[in-house]
């Protein structure tokens, strides 16, 4: 049993604990939110590096686990089809959901797992006046070489009132909008077949130079 001085102690520390929370800000909240996902995330990724080369499958399946807690691909796979979603079947939606995720996997896994170590800090929160649903937060990403790359992700709130990812902002690059326009321009280059840009959206994306899009910006 423990002793009164450990019990009030306890008590005490519970009690400061709680105040702290309670006291933080929604930013503070949502930074704090962000930051240890996004740790927890980078913390796994350096973990299983060697199970990508092993086993793609074991490593998509235990990367995407972690990724669905914090990112909500149906939501950004829906904007990334954009108008276009109005013209496919509940059926080609859970198609499109799963070839999106499966095809950033193909098209990223390999350069994240074969870079040099690298680092990620959350800078700062922000929580829309108008909405308290939706934030933004911004991050830096630090290379091993030093290089430092500022990064922005857009943050709303469920129904559940869970923070979920729904977009990320690279260097300028707005990720999501890079890809609706991909996605627009396949439909065209398709006359319009949605299930054919379903069907070859991995090469669609792997065709997508990022690269070009950082220099617009």
């Amino acid at each position: 049993m423990l002793a009164l001085k450990q019990r009030i102690f306890l008590i005490f520390t519970l009690f400061a604990l709680g105040l702290g929370q309670a006291w933080a800000s929604p930013e503070d909240e949502l930074k704090r939110y962000v930051d240890d996902n996004t740790q927890k995330l980078v913390q796994k990724l350096n973990a299983e590096r060697g199970l990508y080369s092993e086993d793609p499958e074991a490593f998509y399946a235990s990367m995407s686990e972690t990724l669905d807690e914090f990112v909500d691909f149906r939501r950004i796979a829906a904007r990334v089809m954009g108008r276009y979603a109005r013209q496919t079947t509940p059926e080609q939606r859970d198609e499109f959901v799963e070839k999106f995720k499966r095809s950033l996997f193909d098209s990223y896994a390999q350069a994240l797992v074969s870079a040099d170590s690298f680092e990620i800090t959350v800078k700062d929160a922000s929580i829309m006046s108008d909405n308290d649903s939706r934030g933004a937060v911004q991050m830096e990403m630090v290379s091993a070489s030093g290089t430092r790359y500022p990064v922005t992700y857009s943050m709303y709130k469920n129904a559940e009132g869970r923070w979920l990812m729904e977009n990320v902002i690279v260097e300028g690059v707005n990720i999501g909008l890079a890809f609706r326009d991909r996605f627009a321009q396949e439909m065209e280059e398709n006359r319009g077949q949605v299930q054919a840009v379903i069907d070859g959206w991995g090469d669609a994306l792997e065709s997508l130079n990022l690269d070009e899009e950082l220099d617009r910006s």
